[in-house]
């Protein structure tokens, strides 16, 4: 069976993301694993009826990652116990026009790191409603909820989060590899 290719959606869009840089590391202990594409959400226009049917050349660029993709892998950073909203925008254009939802029937993980006690528990907990809405398949077990730790600054994990993230990883594998059609 062909490795599963995973389209990323990384909440944070600041250049010195903490989401991006956990992400490079999944990327990177995933690599045997599965194929990843990204798309830059800030690229995206905020989302609107207006332009739903006729939406620019990078919702068009969008919409074809997704339609490419086994599966959906979500890093979101937490702000004021939510998520972002270049995510929302990007899960609204992902499922629009009404009808022709793109993200129905995915595979999704949801993985995320930010400086509060709790990580990213509010972000994601409100992301499984909104993924769940879109006829996502969520895997629920493990969850990946992480304090951000300081090693993450210069692109590493303390030894005991790298190796639950590999387990993540391997559970995520199967979990999208569950779900593909051949």
């Amino acid at each position: 069976m062909r490795k599963p290719k995973i389209f990323a959606l990384v909440g944070g869009i600041c250049r010195d993301s903490l989401s991006r840089k956990l992400f490079n590391i999944f990327k990177e202990q995933s690599s045997q694993l599965m194929e990843f594409d990204f798309f830059d959400l800030s690229a995206l226009p905020f989302f609107s009826q207006d332009i739903e049917y006729d939406p620019p050349q990078a919702v068009e660029d969008f919409k074809n990652l997704i339609r490419a993709s086994d599966g959906i892998l979500v890093v979101t950073p937490e702000y004021n116990r939510s998520f972002p909203g270049a995510l929302k925008n990007a899960l609204d254009w992902g499922s629009r026009p009404t009808g022709q939802c793109l993200w129905s029937g995915k595979p999704a993980g949801l993985i995320g790191t930010s400086p509060g006690a709790l990580g990213t528990f509010g972000a994601q907990a409100q992301l499984r409603q909104v993924l769940s809405f879109l006829d996502m398949r969520i895997m629920n077990q493990p969850e990946f909820y992480l304090q951000f730790p300081r090693e993450l600054e210069n692109g590493k994990l303390p030894v005991s989060t790298r190796d639950f993230l590999q387990r993540y990883i391997e559970k995520f594998q199967d979990w999208v590899k569950s779900h593909m059609s051949e």
